[in-house]
């Protein structure tokens, strides 16, 4: 039995082979979904950002035109929010790690 070396040419990356990561990047970028997937990210992880309390008050999170919007069921949630409005889209970027959202709206 003869083993290969780890480090041989023979199993060395091709150069026009990619990884997973590099792939999926470019499929996103070639089909411009990546802001929209963005946007996807912020919906879905809304209670992991803001926490269980907040969104046990949240009826409906969406996206128009790089605008959130969130319909709170409580208006005193709602005056607090909207007093840290910009801490919230601080948080809220940071989680995507670009700016997808420029403004956040509380109904």
């Amino acid at each position: 039995m003869v083993l290969k070396k780890y480090n041989s040419p023979e199993n060395s990356r091709k150069a026009d082979v990619l990884t997973l990561q590099e792939g999926i990047t470019a499929l996103l970028k070639a089909y411009r979904l990546q802001g929209k997937l963005n946007e996807t990210m912020v919906v879905s992880s809304w209670e992991r950002i803001m926490g269980k309390a907040v969104a046990l008050k949240t009826q409906e999170v969406y996206i128009s035109q790089g605008k959130l919007f969130v319909r709170l069921s409580s208006a005193p949630l709602k005056h607090e929010l909207v007093m840290a409005k910009t801490r919230v889209l601080d948080l809220i970027n940071s989680e995507v790690g670009e700016k997808v959202i420029k403004e956040v709206v509380f109904l």
